[in-house]
């Protein structure tokens, strides 16, 4: 049995995850609940996956590293080896996480960014889809699906209403 790949991420309605400028302000003041799901998807991985943007992001905008108990890999063709809390990882991030998939462990987050997710729709990697909604219209940014994609059949497993946020979550329809 192969481990899943869950993408856990905030949106615009109009379906960007950051402004042109990497800017996710509009993001972090939206009135949510609680954690907004957060926790809950936590607990179902080992396993985060990102571009070296989005670490270069999370390391400049937290004071403490987020995932320290999780085994975090970040895509990069600027850094090799580890650092205290993941592992540099150069080349074909497809042929590393479909191997990656195969090993033991539980579900794998991809974190971001849209280049990598890019990549797991072109193979159809991605298994699990939690989608969050803010109430904004950015107009321009960085868009969470690329054009040209493949077709995907999704079951909705489930919404929630979190504040003003609604959240969807997909399973990804696989044909056997």
């Amino acid at each position: 049995m192969s481990r899943e790949i869950v993408v856990f991420i905030g949106i615009s309605l109009d379906g960007f995850i950051a402004k042109e400028n990497d800017d996710l302000q509009w993001l972090e003041e939206t009135e949510g609940e609680g954690d907004n799901g957060y926790a809950d998807m936590y607990q179902t991985i080992d396993t985060i996956i990102m571009g070296k943007r989005t670490y270069d992001y999370v390391k400049e905008h937290l004071d403490t590293f987020p995932y320290p108990d999780k085994k975090c890999y970040v895509f990069t063709k600027s850094q090799t080896g580890k650092d205290e809390h993941v592992e540099f990882v150069q080349g074909d991030v497809v042929a590393f996480t479909k191997k990656l998939k195969q090993q033991s462990g539980a579900k794998i987050w991809m974190v971001g960014g849209a280049h990598i997710l890019d990549a797991f729709l072109q193979e159809q990697l991605v298994d699990e889809w939690i989608i969050t909604i803010t109430p904004h219209l950015i107009g321009a940014g960085i868009p969470l699906f690329k054009q040209p994609r493949p077709f995907e059949d999704l079951k909705l497993l489930e919404t929630k209403r979190y504040g003003q946020m609604v959240q969807m979550h997909y399973q990804v329809r696989k044909e056997e």
